[in-house]
């Protein structure tokens, strides 16, 4: 496992909670808009932290944060994750998770564990243009077992999360479907088929694009307040508590 970054405090992460986020490197997608570029495509030339830091850092402040984010990267292709993840929760804190929903048989595990308390998952596109989108093109994708994938079975894994997640019915876990919109990927025919295939969800997320420095590839535009405002009216129609993030 590579522990390539910490924020040792953020009111972003978690929403509604004040946490700590840790970053695991590494990721078996390429999505050109991604803000983790180093965690992406450089994890090796990042001075990594001990698991030991940070469970030393956690188990100082958790009378102070109480949650703790786990992000990247993709988290979910550490086959040690798990134990990470017990340590955590022997501290006493709630975990979140980032994922792109590649691996559900882990997701499953940490869930049946009850090893996280809430999961946000990346719905990069709707299913045509996933690959493109995740920045794959015809290329394949390394799947859970860190082999060679098709598209058809990387969308195959996709659903398996997200089905999982769609079928929940434990109260006392939460999760959330996120797409962070970006102008010449997404349109509205991608708003409505994505909408119709989470149809149900508890939450559905539409994140503005902003650019910086740290994406993998500059030059992509956010869309517009309105047509952002816009795009959220049609999944409202399938997802009721669908949501915008970074408008004002």
């Amino acid at each position: 496992m590579m522990i390539l970054g910490l924020n040792k405090t953020t009111l972003l992460d978690y929403p509604e909670h004040l946490a700590a986020t840790v970053f695991l490197g590494g990721c078996n997608f390429r999505c050109p808009y991604c803000h983790n570029r180093d965690l992406v495509v450089n994890p090796d030339l990042l001075p990594p932290y001990s698991r030991e830091e940070i469970l030393a850092f956690l188990s100082k402040r958790r009378n102070i944060l109480g949650n703790v984010c786990i992000s990247g990267g993709e988290p979910t292709l550490n086959p040690d994750l798990p134990e990470f993840l017990e340590s955590i929760k022997a501290l006493g804190y709630s975990i979140k998770l980032d994922t792109n929903g590649s691996n559900p048989d882990m997701l499953k595990l940490l869930k049946d564990e009850h090893l996280i308390d809430y999961c946000a998952m990346d719905i990069k596109n709707s299913p045509e243009k996933y690959m493109s989108t995740t920045g794959l093109g015809m290329r394949p994708c390394l799947d859970n077992t860190g082999t060679k994938s098709s598209g058809d079975a990387l969308l195959l894994y996709v659903q398996r999360s997200a089905d999982l997640l769609l079928s929940n019915a434990d109260n006392a876990f939460t999760y959330e479907f996120r797409t962070t919109v970006v102008k010449g990927l997404h349109d509205e025919s991608d708003m409505r088929v994505i909408s119709k295939w989470l149809s149900g969800a508890k939450a559905y997320f539409l994140q503005s694009y902003v650019e910086n420095e740290n994406v993998i590839q500059k030059g992509f535009q956010p869309h517009t307040e309105e047509t952002l405002r816009s795009f959220a009216a049609i999944c409202r129609e399938h997802i009721p508590n669908t949501y915008l993030r970074g408008v004002s």
